[in-house]
């Protein structure tokens, strides 16, 4: 890919920003084609209305640089507690809910209500499911964003999930690699660390990825999470062994690889995103997620683009990254224009949901 390196490096990054307005830097950015695409939380999206005039703000600065295809307009839409929409959106229950119901269909009709809504509001980008397996009562961050403790129920819901966001337009992104279900940590604000061998991992952590790289899913999400069998020296994130030799190698994974935040903490301790950013995409990851501070954004913007002028070895991986990342924006453009009409809606899909949970027992 032969791109001045200011906008190769800026296909690295998907990044945030305060208020419910698009800031100025970041529509600057977003004009010149130094980012692949916004995330929008809760702080952003004050109302329905304010949501669709932000989303579309973000659509017409990017097309300034690229009118050829759309940003990465991404969101994490889970259901439960881990919701960005706005007062008076419906939301789904925690998905360990649907996991404890464990019908395929209506977990499957509940992504393509929730990704026809997303579509609907301006986003193409849904980082969601959850493909960690709930199996520590005492991890503080997972918990009841999982479908459940069984590998194979993760696996299966979570993949009808993602067909279902599918169907209903938008871009799905499994999470977190190489898995965060077993950790007594929350990685916004410490360095969790798990000891299990290898093949507990194979047998557990990994399973739902490895059926997610199977079927193709277009997306997974690092984890800032140490596992000591395959690499006991640093975060997964910051790891070739864990995101090159066993995502893309073992696993077989041929989608774009996205970073956790690289402002949270279980990272940020260890170095600053401008230090992170190389390291990540050295890793093997193609996009990197900088979540709220703009400063921070346009360090490692400057640091990205620094390396690929200095480093021939480090732009030929920018440049493999930047076309995962552009074929991703790609497809979210035709995903959107071939949306499934008429589907359920969330509001049908809670009735069914209701009426199910009335026959099952959701552990707490």
């Amino acid at each position: 890919m032969t791109l001045d390196p200011r906008v190769l490096a800026g296909q690295l990054l998907v990044t945030g920003f305060d208020g419910p307005t698009l800031s100025d830097r970041t529509r600057a950015a977003l004009e010149r084609g130094e980012r692949a695409g916004v995330i929008l939380f809760k702080r952003n999206l004050p109302t329905t209305s304010a949501t669709v005039a932000l989303t579309r703000q973000i659509r017409e600065a990017s097309a300034k640089a690229d009118p050829s295809r759309p940003p990465l307009v991404a969101i994490d839409e889970e259901g439960g507690r881990v919701t960005r929409l706005p007062p008076g959106e419906p939301r789904l229950p925690p998905m360990r809910a649907l996991g404890a119901i464990g019908d395929v269909d209506l977990v499957e009709r509940a992504g393509r209500a929730v990704g026809a809504r997303l579509l609907e509001l301006g986003f193409n980008l849904d980082f969601a499911p959850i493909l960690d397996v709930d199996s520590n009562p005492a991890n503080p961050v997972i918990g009841d964003r999982a479908f459940g403790s069984s590998p194979d129920l993760v696996a299966t819901l979570g993949l009808a999930f993602a067909r279902g966001l599918a169907a209903g337009g938008v871009l799905a992104c499994g999470k977190h690699f190489p898995g965060h279900g077993d950790t007594d940590k929350d990685s916004h604000f410490d360095l969790p660390v798990v000891r299990h061998d290898r093949a507990r991992l194979d047998r557990v952590e990994l399973a739902p990825f490895r059926a997610a790289a199977s079927a193709g899913l277009e997306s997974i999400m690092s984890a800032h999470v140490v596992m000591e069998a395959i690499d006991g020296a640093v975060p997964a994130t910051f790891s070739r062994a864990a995101m090159s030799d066993l995502l893309r190698g073992d696993l077989g994974f041929g989608g774009v690889l996205v970073s956790d935040d690289l402002e949270m903490r279980a990272v940020s301790a260890l170095k600053p995103p401008e230090e992170s950013a190389l390291i990540a995409i050295t890793a093997g990851c193609d996009l990197l997620l900088v979540c709220k501070d703009e400063d921070a954004a346009d360090r490692a913007h400057a640091a990205l683009a620094q390396e690929i002028q200095r480093s021939p070895p480090f732009a030929a991986r920018a440049s493999e990254a930047a076309e995962r990342v552009r074929a991703l924006r790609d497809l979210a453009g035709s995903r959107a224009a071939s949306a499934e009409p008429g589907g359920p809606t969330i509001h049908d899909v809670l009735e069914q949901i209701e009426e199910s949970l009335g026959r099952v027992t959701v552990i707490p």
